[in-house]
């Protein structure tokens, strides 16, 4: 750990309860795509999904082949 992280890391921890879990979730959305993009996308992944199984695209099975397909895989 370097020398200014390591003094990062001590200011941090001085700071309240709340505002260290403001610089956390801070920090962790520095490093991952914002809740709003995450969204999007799914939200596309959601429309793609449903216009390939509307089109045919995508094959359909009956819920009774889906829990008797998992109950042998399961024995």
């Amino acid at each position: 750990m370097s020398a200014l992280l390591k003094n990062i890391e001590e200011q941090a921890r001085s700071l309240s309860a709340e505002d260290r879990a403001m610089l956390a979730e801070s920090m962790l959305e520095s490093l991952h795509a914002s809740i709003n993009d995450i969204e999007v996308a799914w939200a596309e992944e959601t429309e793609d999904r449903v216009r390939a199984f509307d089109s045919g695209e995508i094959p359909s099975y009956s819920a009774e082949d889906v829990f008797a397909e998992a109950h042998r895989t399961l024995r």
